[in-house]
């Protein structure tokens, strides 16, 4: 009887271990060894593809959106909601550039991933990514608003596009008053303004910022963020791009805190960070940019706008004694230039990102 049960128990274990190689065999993909022979393999997940360093696109067809702030769940869910808001609301229009501002204490470093996956997933060319830690978004609970340049199928903008310098005040009213002066002294209405991003000192008059911007930039994708969680100067400050209203003499014109480009196409930069505050470490950082601009037909007297965004007064100064060595005085682009809270790497002190006029 003993015998009989000590079978039985080897018949079952014999049984469960065919089972275990028969489903391990299913879960492997088979390749063909030399003589045609197979041989099994581990399936593994493809790596994801970073973002471009920059992008090319026509200038008549360039649009703005901005993604709809979100309360719900943490920053990954939220990522995620905002790029299918915009991807939905794009109608068909090529996304070719990100600008992902993060609040709260989430990896900023998580957007890049996200972004890889969603566009990966979709089967659509990746846009190049901008990623910026902020103090605060205007609606608690939110911890993500995506800004998107994308490429429409007509011609929206056949004149050209005027990127206008953030404009400092001591509230949304005086930025915007700035902005409308300079909007106006270039001929160009307020209803011409595609895109106007305020950077606030505090939230508390995020409400009163959008309501100015509602009237004076009615048809403009709108997007508020504070730069730090602690009050900085200047209190606010807004930056625009509109639609040319009339044809403009020449691809580029230089002006008094304004752009205007004519250039058939332009390039789109991603980020490109300086570690540490030394000028040497801004300078490689502005030698790196340089090269990506190259690879697109173009370079730094071709550069029609700037953001920059510092950490510090440090990274600040340095910026500003490094940047005549590459961004001619003569003709300067239009330029933001203000502290946030991080950037995706601990060890980055300052990050900038660029357009600039493609070369014929």
């Amino acid at each position: 009887m003993g015998e009989l049960v000590q079978l039985s128990r080897g018949v079952a274990l014999g049984v469960a271990l065919v089972l275990g190689l028969s489903l391990l065999s299913g879960a492997q993909k088979k390749r063909k060894k030399k003589g045609g022979e197979e041989e099994e393999v581990t399936q593994t997940l493809p790596l994801l593809k970073d973002p471009p360093l920059a992008v090319t696109a026509d200038t008549e067809r360039i649009s703005f959106r901005v993604s709809p702030l979100s309360a719900k769940g943490l920053l990954s869910p939220q990522v995620r909601e905002a790029l299918k808001s915009l991807l939905q609301s794009s109608h068909g229009a090529s996304i070719v550039k990100l600008r992902a501002f993060v609040a709260g204490t989430g990896d900023v470093r998580r957007v890049q991933t996200i972004v890889s996956e969603v566009f990966t997933e979709r089967k659509l060319p990746l846009p190049t990514l901008t990623v910026v830690q902020v103090g605060g978004l205007p609606l608690e609970g939110a911890q993500v608003v995506i800004e998107s340049t994308g490429v429409e199928k007509k011609a929206v903008n056949p004149q050209g596009l005027a990127f206008l310098s953030g404009q400092p005040g001591e509230s949304a009213s005086d930025s915007v008053e700035h902005l409308g002066r300079t909007l106006s002294g270039i001929g160009i209405t307020g209803s011409r303004v595609l895109r106007a991003t305020c950077f606030l000192s505090a939230l508390d008059v995020a409400g009163k910022t959008r309501t100015v911007l509602a009237g004076a930039f009615p048809n403009a994708a709108v997007n508020l963020v504070q730069m730090q969680r602690v009050p900085v100067r200047p209190p606010c400050e807004c930056e625009a791009v509109a639609a040319l209203e009339r044809p403009v003499e020449g691809t580029v014109r230089f002006g008094d805190g304004y752009t205007l480009v004519a250039s058939p196409r332009i390039a789109l930069s991603g980020l490109q960070m300086a570690f540490h505050e030394e000028e040497s470490d801004v300078r490689l950082a502005f030698e790196r940019l340089g090269r990506t601009l190259d690879t697109q037909g173009t370079g730094f007297k071709e550069v029609v706008a700037a953001s920059v965004y510092v950490l510090d007064g440090g990274a600040a100064a340095a910026f500003r004694k490094v940047r005549p060595d590459f961004l001619p005085s003569a003709n300067p682009p239009a330029l933001s230039l203000l502290p946030f809270e991080s950037l995706p790497s601990v060890d980055a002190s300052l990050g900038m990102d660029v357009v600039a006029a493609v070369r014929k």
